[in-house]
């Protein structure tokens, strides 16, 4: 968005009149006290951004993460809720790094749906007030959606829209530094290049999202579990959780098959000294699992093939073991043992069905055939309808590993979201 277009919110000018920003500045910081008392989450970041008159260049507000950047008059034609959303807007703009995600998408698009994407935010939250005094993008059907789903609906429809109308009601500055070269701006506080507009370097940028980061967390503990809006709920999962990688995942729970099974058969010689005698690990140990493929929704044929394969090569490091493959959609298909001395390659299995999705299935067929396995690995979009997890949770160890759903989070299991190349929540 050009310069020109933010001034004609709010007049930008060579000189700030000292009583009309000491004005701002009153209704700033009685702002953040509300935001500290209704909306704490917000209020604590809030509170870290250090306010800074930008009427030099800046119509309305803007932030890199550090400052809070303001036009004098614009602030003034506000009210102290309408503050509070602006507030909201600049936090929630750090806080999911849009500045950092954009990577190679068309710039003005992304710049309006992360307007977008934080609007809706705040509107469903109530932070603040809606603000009025200028159009701002707000459509009801982006309410939860990330920047990134907003951004290819928007491209999608791109050639029915007027984007230079859309880019007028852009809220803020979006600082994202377009045409600045390496090496180009010091990367330190107050550093600014041309009018005025604050410039930082890579590494300065990255060492502001690694503040952010720690400032999230902070002021969500600060405000409480309740107080945090969900969508930053899932971001704090993500940065707190660790990364797992289904392979790994795949291969570890495989081997703790085999740590965990104890015999009395085999005395421990750690326990020949004690009273009690121990139990010893058993050296030749069948690993026995289950593995039920979804073939009802998005797994392709490549990714059952790489999934297939991934189970072969760990089974491949055991001298015994027994792989139970069935495929299922509202009931199970094809059967098929695979062990050590199978004619057929796990690689080759053929699945069934196609149909719609019904889980349950799984756990009946294990039921009805008798067969309790060590572990049961479900891969699966896990897009379910009519789903009762409490009804199966305590059969078997169950593994979940699944494809195109990134934010499903099975109710009992471990699980990991399946991506070819990338690692996976």
């Amino acid at each position: 968005m050009s310069d020109t277009t933010l001034a004609e919110k709010s007049k930008v000018k060579t000189e700030t009149n000292p009583r009309v920003d000491a004005a701002a500045r009153e209704k700033l910081i009685t702002a953040r006290v509300g935001l500290l008392l209704k909306a704490p989450f917000f209020g604590n970041l809030a509170t870290r951004l250090v306010l800074t008159n930008a009427d030099d260049w800046c119509g309305t507000a803007a932030t890199e993460g550090r400052h809070f950047y303001y036009n004098s008059e614009f602030v003034n034609r506000l009210s102290l809720r309408e503050c509070e959303f602006l507030f909201g807007h600049e936090v929630l703009h750090v806080v999911y790094d849009h500045m950092g995600r954009r990577g190679d998408r068309e710039p003005r698009l992304w710049n309006i749906a992360d307007d977008y994407c934080v609007n809706a935010d705040l509107i469903e939250h109530k932070v603040g007030e809606r603000i009025t005094k200028v159009p701002i993008l707000f459509n009801t059907k982006y309410i939860g959606k990330s920047a990134e789903e907003v951004y290819d609906d928007l491209y999608e429809n791109a050639d029915k829209m007027d984007i230079d109308k859309l880019m007028e009601q852009l809220l803020d500055e979006h600082l994202d530094d377009d045409g600045e070269e390496e090496g180009e701006g010091e990367g330190k506080d107050g550093d600014k290049k041309g009018n005025g507009r604050p410039r930082l370097s890579k590494e300065e940028r990255k060492k502001i999202r690694d503040e952010i980061k720690e400032a999230v967390l902070a002021a969500a503990e600060a405000a409480g579990t309740g107080n945090v809006p969900g969508n930053i709920k899932r971001m704090i999962k993500d940065l707190t959780a660790p990364v797992v990688n289904w392979r790994e995942l795949l291969q570890q729970q495989i081997q703790s098959i085999i740590k965990n099974d104890f015999s009395f058969t085999r005395p421990s010689r750690r326990s020949w000294h004690m009273d009690a005698i121990l139990p010893g690990m058993k050296n030749a140990q069948t690993i026995d699992v289950v593995v039920a493929i979804d073939t009802s929704g998005s797994i392709s044929e490549n990714d059952l093939k790489i999934f297939l394969s991934e189970v072969k090569g760990i089974m491949d490091m055991y001298d015994d073991y027994r792989v139970h493959i069935i495929t299922w959609d509202t009931e199970v298909y094809n059967p098929q043992d695979y062990t050590p001395d199978s004619a057929e390659d796990i690689t080759s299995y053929e699945p069934g069905g196609g149909g719609g999705t019904d889980p349950h299935c799984v756990w009946k067929y294990l039921q009805e055939n008798e067969i309790e396995p060590k572990k049961l690995i479900m891969f699966t979009d896990f897009c379910f309808f009519g789903w009762s997890p409490e009804q199966v949770h305590d059969y078997c160890d169950t593994i979940w590993v699944i494809k195109g759903n990134p934010t499903a989070e099975p109710e009992f299991g471990i699980w990991a979201h399946y991506e070819e190349s990338k690692k996976g929540h």
